[in-house]
């Protein structure tokens, strides 16, 4: 788990192949599906996670105030063994706290058996840019 100093480093930098930042969940699941396949896929191969922040402004890097329930993080957590996402990423998905705001945590951990494959779909992050690429 990331410290507060380390979630507010994050929060505050650009982001980048491995952090990416979300408002809220439900409007943009889609694209936090992505944000984990291509993560799990770890093109780049640096071996470190890829961190999603959830609650997160996605040009400021401040705490939006999202509610961060035991329902959010089970609907997150959940992302993982839908069906959606094969092989099945290994993540870890938390509450943390930043400024003094809950937001929702999720480390994404490379796949030890690549290519990871959403709905057929091998998704990868290619560098600090909005979206991922997509092949299938």
């Amino acid at each position: 788990m990331l410290t507060e100093q380390e979630i507010a480093s994050l929060a505050a930098d650009l982001e980048s192949f491995r952090v990416e930042r979300k408002e809220s969940f439900k409007s943009v699941k889609g694209a936090i599906e992505e944000a984990i396949c291509a993560f799990a896929n770890d093109l780049p191969g640096t071996g470190q996670p890829g961190i999603l922040l959830l609650g997160v402004h996605d040009k400021t890097g401040q705490a939006t105030g999202l509610a961060v329930t035991d329902e959010l993080l089970r609907d997150i957590t959940n992302i993982r063994s839908d069906g959606n996402i094969l092989p099945f990423p290994l993540m870890t998905v938390y509450k943390a706290t930043l400024a003094g705001k809950e937001i929702a945590v999720v480390e994404v951990k490379p796949s030890p058996d690549p290519p990871v494959a959403l709905r057929g779909r091998i998704c990868v992050r290619i560098g600090p840019r909005k979206g991922t690429a997509t092949r299938g």
